[in-house]
């Protein structure tokens, strides 16, 4: 599912992300700053090696408070566009798990709201990630 404008994005997708398809999104002739993260699966976390895939489950209302995040960030003054795309279902290490971009009118503004950007994605869209490690164990993490 997506929710898309002229310069915002937000969607929650099992096909992979494209940082391209961010970028895009959130040109605009008044950013002289564009800040992106790139959120990429690991073979380890939190300390602990083995990180074999992991599987995101999005619960059905996630599009929505995502696309309430994007909105606000979109709100903050010198922000020119915003794009955060995160991924459900089964990822493989070195797999693009979440691609958030913002454009802004200079760095100062971008680095902010880009920083604002994931950080409320992580606390407050409702997406789960179920680790599955080598030695066969698994872990929730999120709930």
């Amino acid at each position: 599912m997506t929710v898309r404008s002229e310069t915002t994005w937000a969607a929650v997708q099992s096909e992979p992300l494209s940082v391209d398809a961010a970028l895009e999104v959130v040109q605009h002739s008044r950013a002289g700053a564009v800040v992106a993260f790139i959120g990429v699966v690991r073979d380890h976390d939190d300390g602990r090696a083995g990180v074999q895939r992991l599987d995101y489950t999005a619960h059905p209302q996630a599009q929505e408070v995502l696309a309430a995040t994007v909105d606000r960030v979109a709100g903050r003054d010198g922000v020119c566009g915003v794009a955060a795309v995160h991924r459900q279902g089964a990822l493989a290490v070195g797999d693009l798990a979440v691609v958030c971009v913002v454009s802004a009118e200079h760095r100062a503004e971008a680095f902010e709201a880009g920083r604002a950007l994931i950080e409320e994605l992580k606390a407050q869209v409702p997406i789960w990630k179920h680790q599955l490690f080598q030695d066969g164990e698994q872990q929730w993490v999120g709930l």
